[in-house]
C-alpha cells in the first residue's frame, strides 16, 4: 500500500467510498446515521484535496481507503482527521497499512494525534493495537496521541 494526495476531481468517487465505509458503524456500537461531519460531502473533500489534506490509499492501481491529515511541521506533529477503508476491503489488514503510511510519509513528525467516538468499539481497539495511547476523554470523544519510540501499552478508558 502508498498514499499519495488526492486531487479535487476524485473527490465523487472518495465520497462513495466513505459513505460505504462509515455506514458499517453501526455494526460496532453506532446509531444509523452516526458517522463523522461531512462524510457525504463532495464539497467539503474537495476542499481537503485542494488544501492538500485529502490522501488516497493505494494498492497497486486500486483505491482502497483515503485519510485526512493535517500536518503541522512547526509543532512537529500531525493530527489525522479521519481515515476509512472501503467496506468491501474490511478486515484484510488495510486500515493498519494505510495508519502505517501516513506515519511513514510523515517521518519529520514526533507525535500523532487523533480522536474517535467512545462507543466505537472497532477503532478504539484499533488506535490502542497501534500505540496510540488515551490522553483525554472528552464530550463522547477519546483523544489519542502516539510517540515516536514510546512504548506499546494497552490502555483501557472505562
Amino acid at each position: 500500500m502508498y498514499i499519495v494526495k488526492a486531487e479535487a476531481y476524485q473527490a465523487e468517487k472518495i465520497v462513495d467510498m466513505s459513505v460505504r465505509a462509515f455506514e458499517t458503524d453501526v455494526n460496532v456500537g453506532g446509531a444509523k446515521g452516526d458517522c463523522p461531519p461531512e462524510f457525504d460531502s463532495v464539497e467539503w473533500h474537495r476542499q481537503m484535496a485542494r488544501e492538500g489534506h485529502l490522501y488516497l490509499a493505494m494498492i497497486d492501481n486500486d483505491l482502497v481507503g483515503a485519510a485526512i491529515v493535517f500536518p503541522d511541521e512547526t509543532k512537529r506533529s500531525v493530527y489525522i482527521g479521519r481515515i476509512f477503508v472501503d467496506s468491501v476491503y474490511h478486515r484484510k489488514g488495510y486500515g493498519i497499512c494505510l495508519m502505517d503510511c501516513i506515519e511513514k510519509n510523515f517521518p519529520w513528525s514526533a507525535e500523532f494525534h487523533l480522536d474517535t467516538p467512545c462507543w466505537n468499539e472497532r477503532t478504539n481497539a484499533f488506535y490502542k493495537k497501534l500505540g496510540y495511547r488515551i490522553i483525554k476523554v472528552e464530550d463522547g470523544f477519546v483523544f489519542y496521541r502516539k510517540r515516536k519510540n514510546e512504548p506499546n501499552i494497552i490502555q483501557s478508558f472505562t
